[in-house]
Formats: C-alpha cells, structure tokens, sequence
C-alpha cells in the first residue's frame, strides 16, 4: 500500500513539473511583440484569418502560439512626387515636384485593410497625383511665381481632402485648430466620407518646370520691367541734375548778392570812417586854431586868414616854404652868426 502511494506521488510531481515547464516554454511564446512605428492586426498562422476588430499598438501582447501581427506603419509614409506634369487655367503643362507625408489612422485601419489590404500605398500616391492635376486648374503659369505659398496651401488640402476625406477628425473641437471648416460629423460619416482613410499633415512644393514660351514672356516682361525702372531712374537723374543746377544758381546768385552787399558795407563804412576822422581832424585843427589865436592875441580876421592860408599852404606836399627869395636860392646859412 505504501509503495502504490509513493508512486502515485510521483506521478503526480511528474505531471506537475511537466506542466510548469509547458507553461514556462509556451507562455513566453504566447507573447508576441509590435515596434513602435508599427500597428496591426491579429493574423493566425494555420489558417491566414485576420481578426480586425482590435487594432494593436506598439508593446508586447498576448495573442498565443497560432497567432502573429500583420502589421502597417504607425509612423510617417514618406512619399516624393517627380515630374507630375499637371494642366494650368491657360492649358498649358507645368511639371512639378512636391513632397508630402501621410499617417494611417487606426480608428480606419479595417476599412483600410478590407478594401487595399498591405497594397494601399501605390493606389494613395496615384489618388493625390490626382488631386493635383485637378487643384492647378485655376492658375497661370505665372501664379506659380508669384503666388507659390498659395498654391503650395491649394494643393496641400486637395491632398488632403482626397486622402483623407470630409470627416471631422474625432474629438477636433478639444484641438488648438478646431475641426476642419466644413467638415462632416463622425456620426454622420460613410465609408465614401472617409476618403482613403489617411490623414496627410505635410506637404511641400518642390522645384516647378515652367514651359519655354513662359519662361520667354517672362523673361521678356522682366526685360521690360528692368527697361521701364530704367527710364524711372533716367527721368529721375535729369530731374536731380535740373533741381541741382536751379539750387546752384540760387546759391550763387545770394553768394553774389551777400558779397556786393559786404561790399557796399565795407565802402559805406569806410566813407563814414574817412568823413568822421576829417570831421575829427578838422575840429582837432579849429581847436588848435581857436588856441593859437588866444596864445598869440589874434583877433583881426586878416591875420586870421593869413595864418589859416599858411596852414593849408603846408598841408601840400608840392609846396615849399621859405623866409625869402635868397635862402631859397642859397639855401640856409648854416653855423652862421647871423
């Protein structure tokens, strides 16, 4: 009795360690693991059936042994778009390059697989080749000079639109943007509604080949332009150069007009200066006069005269006086006693 119960102990302990191993090994098997970038679906291994009702992000999960992730891209799709030859308002081709880049949503991720499976981004790339030909309809070959930023916004949300539908995106009105203008509620919203089920959040024109007769007209209109600016500036010189000669001659006509009035100045003070220093040596000359004739006791106007006729006789430098006629001839005796 004791050894059947010891062995059925043994069997037990042996099914028991055998169980825990089973669940050490197929446990850790169980979980299978999705990137970051990455997001999917439930698919089974035996039978290829794809369970879409839970999308699965980034993280270890539990999914079992018959189970692995078919998986999409979580993060950005990168596309680049070369030589898209698109028609303008005038009907001629303009080829361009642009660059955008588009996020799966997962909220779509079923409609998405159930309608292009993994084979979507070919048919989204020619879906907004599309929409750009039809959003550069309503420019001039020229528009794309001198509106590139608005043409650039044009085509961004005919991208979008086509890509990502009419909906509102959910819970948009908690968003600092708010909800798309004109945008259709969730609640509302068709598989048609949805557009590609891709949100496009980038897009970047590129380099724009305008054709030759465009660049010809521009080139010419420039050329004018550059020959319109030059005439500006020619008429403008002729103008400065004009103003300049009338300031000149204004200028010189004061500078004229200030030097003949120094002139005049200085010829008016100099004649008062003249005068005044005469009127000063004459009054000095009367005072000196009117002196002598009280020094020398002379009050008959002959001698008066006489003497005022001998002064002015002496103010001449081509007179010369003498006491007679024989010390003019001789000349003064000098050392004599006499």
């Amino acid at each position: 009795m004791g050894d059947e119960m010891s062995g059925v102990v043994k069997c037990v302990v042996g099914v028991a360690v055998t169980v825990v191993v089973l669940i050490l090994i197929l446990v850790p098997v169980s979980f299978h693991g999705v990137e970051y970038y990455e997001m999917g679906f439930v698919r089974r291994r035996t039978s290829g059936a794809v369970d879409t009702s839970y999308v699965y992000q980034a993280g270890n999960h539990y999914i079992g042994l018959d189970a692995e992730f078919k998986v999409f891209k979580a993060d950005a799709h990168m596309v680049t778009l070369e030589s898209i030859s698109v028609f303008t308002k005038e009907r001629l081709e303009v080829k361009l390059d642009c660059n955008f880049q588009y996020f799966l949503r997962p909220e779509d991720l079923k409609l998405l697989h159930d309608t292009y499976d993994l084979q979507y981004e070919e048919t989204l790339q020619n879906s907004a080749v599309d929409a750009l030909k039809g959003a550069t309809s309503d420019f001039t070959p020229r528009d794309f000079g001198s509106e590139r930023a608005n043409i650039e916004q044009v085509l961004f949300r005919a991208v979008r639109k086509r890509l990502g539908g009419t909906c509102c995106k959910p819970s948009c009105q908690d968003l600092p943007e708010g909800c798309e203008p004109g945008c259709k509620p969730l609640e509302d919203c068709t598989s048609e509604d949805k557009g590609l089920y891709a949100d496009v959040r980038y897009f970047q024109l590129g380099f724009v080949e305008l054709p030759n007769e465009v660049l010809s007209r521009n080139l010419q209109t420039l050329t004018q332009l550059e020959d319109g600016v030059g005439e500006t500036y020619r008429q403008e010189e002729q103008l400065v150069r004009k103003t300049t000669e009338e300031l000149v001659t204004i200028i010189e006509n004061a500078a004229e007009e200030i030097t003949q009035n120094a002139t005049a100045q200085a010829a008016l003070i100099g004649s008062r200066a003249q005068a005044e220093s005469r009127a000063t040596v004459e009054t000095s000359h009367n005072l000196g006069l009117a002196r002598i004739y009280a020094d020398l006791n002379i009050t008959g106007q002959d001698q008066k005269a006489s003497l005022n006729y001998i002064r002015t006789l002496r103010d001449h430098q081509t007179v010369f006086l003498t006491v007679n006629f024989n010390s003019l001839v001789t000349g003064p005796v000098y050392g004599s006693s006499n």
